[in-house]
């Protein structure tokens, strides 16, 4: 489960997107705090000359309408994908194919292999960004204001060759879902019925792995 990462700068976004979130973000990113992401661009904002993705941010940690306060996004950051169509703060997104893909340059990991946790930062080997199938929703807080947030998908990796040599040793080994860079698109427009085909695990071999300096908050 993923809930320390790095997201791009504005400057990376706008060369890639053409575009940047409306509302300032940290880099360094935790539950509760907002970071960019991609969807497709909703009906009523979509126009002929402008690309049907759209950069915006949101807060880290799923808010569904239901929600009291913010502080939920501290235990709504990760979905599993084997349960986010059952579970009461993901199933309507889910079902509604409200999807995001959630832009990182690295993960953090917690690697206790030594019975010390070590965090370890993660990365794509070729070192491009991370793109993590995700969910958004819209919340309406008690000041009538809207909020976006959003959560990272995760399978099982208790046979990846990588990822499963992270966390507590009695643990499920879980892992983000990263995208190929050719399924994007794909990702942003499939139909909810067709969500579960994306949730695959991504290759070892296209992954590194390295102790982290520091991940303070």
């Amino acid at each position: 489960m993923c809930s320390h990462y790095e997201a791009p700068d504005p400057e990376h976004l706008f060369n890639v997107y053409g575009s940047i979130p409306g509302h300032k973000y940290k880099l360094d990113l935790w539950p509760g705090y907002t970071g960019p992401f991609l969807r497709q661009r909703l009906p009523e904002r979509q126009d002929e000359d402008a690309s049907q993705v759209e950069v915006t941010a949101g807060i880290y940690g799923l808010l569904p309408h239901w929600a009291k306060d913010t502080k939920l996004a501290r235990r709504t950051y990760n979905a599993r994908s084997e349960t986010v169509a059952e579970k009461k703060s993901f199933r309507s997104a889910w079902a509604q194919g409200n999807h995001a893909i959630v832009l990182a340059r690295a993960i953090y990991e917690p690697d206790w292999r030594s019975g010390i946790a070590v965090p370890t930062r993660i990365t794509r080997r070729d070192c491009g960004l991370m793109g993590i199938a995700g969910l958004w929703d819209r919340w309406t807080g008690p000041d009538g204001e809207e909020t976006l947030s959003f959560c990272m998908l995760t399978v099982n990796a208790d046979q990846h060759s990588l990822m499963k040599l992270y966390h507590r040793p009695d643990d499920e080994r879980r892992m983000v879902v990263i995208l190929p860079n050719g399924c994007h698109q794909d990702w942003l427009k499939a139909k909810p019925e067709d969500s579960w085909d994306y949730m695959r695990q991504y290759p070892a071999d296209r992954l590194q792995a390295t102790p982290a300096t520091s991940t303070s908050r």
